[in-house]
């Protein structure tokens, strides 16, 4: 199982993409609070579009709280990590994974990540920029370990096939 978890979110509009991949990856989202929005606002439902209702998603007091409620494989993206999110091994389907994202101004806190320094991971990426954009993260992190696990459940083929639907000619 995928997990993503968002500590102290800040963007309604980041929450919500991230919301929608879930849904499209059978992934579960955790949010730690506090939360800089609320989970009702129109900006989480416009940019999670119709599929935020089919999310399975969990709200945590604090750190603590999460850590007290779930076990499994945790691994966090910071700008602290040395090591792209591509050198790690996730391809078990059957393990829990988690996947840490920090709020976007300030990230996760080192005093966290410290204990898990082995398993923080960076993005590659030039030195014009700090961080990609945080729900941009969590769709390349959550389909390099599906990649992994070669996609488990998920359809290759559109399901919805119309009129306009493209075949393969013969």
């Amino acid at each position: 199982m995928i997990n993503i978890v968002l500590f102290e979110p800040e963007i309604p509009e980041n929450t919500g993409n991230i919301m929608r991949t879930c849904v499209a990856t059978n992934s579960h989202l955790h949010l730690i609070k506090p939360l800089g929005f609320s989970l009702e606002e129109k900006y989480i439902r416009r940019a999670g579009v119709n599929y935020i209702d089919k999310c399975i998603y969990k709200v945590y007091e604090n750190i603590d709280d999460f850590f007290s409620q779930n076990k499994g494989e945790f691994y966090f993206l910071t700008r602290y990590g040395h090591k792209p999110h591509t050198s790690f091994d996730y391809s078990d389907p059957n393990k829990n994974y988690y996947f840490f994202f920090g709020k976007e101004s300030t990230g996760i806190p080192p005093k966290i990540l410290k204990p898990y320094i082995d398993r923080c991971m960076r993005m590659p990426m030039t030195d014009n920029v700090r961080a990609l954009n945080l729900s941009n993260t969590v769709a390349i992190m959550t389909y390099e370990a599906l990649r992994q696990q070669e996609y488990p459940n998920l359809l290759f083929d559109e399901p919805h096939k119309s009129k306009y639907f493209i075949e393969e000619s013969e």
